[in-house]
């Protein structure tokens, strides 16, 4: 019997042999032992092998490393903490009324003055992304923050510091969230379209 040699098969055209399904690569396929022999005879056992090897390498399979999408930045990503799809995990914190009101008068005053000198600290620090106040709200929702963390145990400990929750004006309920990675850029954005007062 003339011995065979199949043509060179793209990587999405499977092949079979002795039943079973072989892995995708660009694979030269030999039906005969003799052609086997033949191939070695004319160039050797040691090019045949490294033949074999190249035909067989992710170059040839076409399993080429994914193109960066034009105007991707490695650099920002890196320093946002961007995942592969550009996102990462925060904590979102609702803050809700407390049970106990500060009343009106010099120490509510410090209290909020406290309240945002603090959101202006952690958002400095790099854990707080976002955070603003909800309008008039019957179910009693008065702000929320977007905590640049991992884990809700975290945000616990950084709502913690708030002068609002200390004196139980706003309690805080605490959701795990996976959002953009720009996110992290809000507060950047923010100082640089707010005017500055002399």
């Amino acid at each position: 019997m003339r011995p065979s040699i199949s043509r060179w098969r793209t990587s999405h055209e499977p092949v079979v042999a002795n039943g079973r399904s072989q892995p995708d690569s660009i694979t030269l396929v030999i039906h005969d032992s003799l052609a086997w022999r033949r191939i070695i005879n004319r160039i050797g056992p040691i090019a045949l092998l490294v033949v074999l090897g190249l035909c067989s390498g992710p170059g040839w399979a076409g399993d080429k490393a994914p193109t960066p999408v034009a105007g991707y930045d490695a650099a920002l990503a890196k320093r946002l903490g961007a995942d592969e799809r550009g996102m990462r995990r925060y904590v979102l914190v609702i803050l809700k009324t407390g049970p106990t009101r500060m009343p009106d008068g010099p120490a509510r005053k410090a209290m909020f003055a406290g309240h945002f000198a603090n959101i202006e600290r952690l958002s400095k620090a790099g854990k707080l992304a976002l955070a603003g106040p909800f309008d008039k709200d019957t179910a009693g929702w008065r702000g929320l923050y977007v905590f640049a963390v991992d884990d809700v145990d975290e945000a616990r400990r950084l709502t913690a510091t708030d002068p609002v929750i200390v004196n139980g004006e706003m309690v805080a309920e605490y959701h795990a969230w996976y959002g953009s990675a720009a996110t992290m850029m809000i507060p950047e954005i923010h100082d640089r379209i707010t005017p500055k007062t002399p």
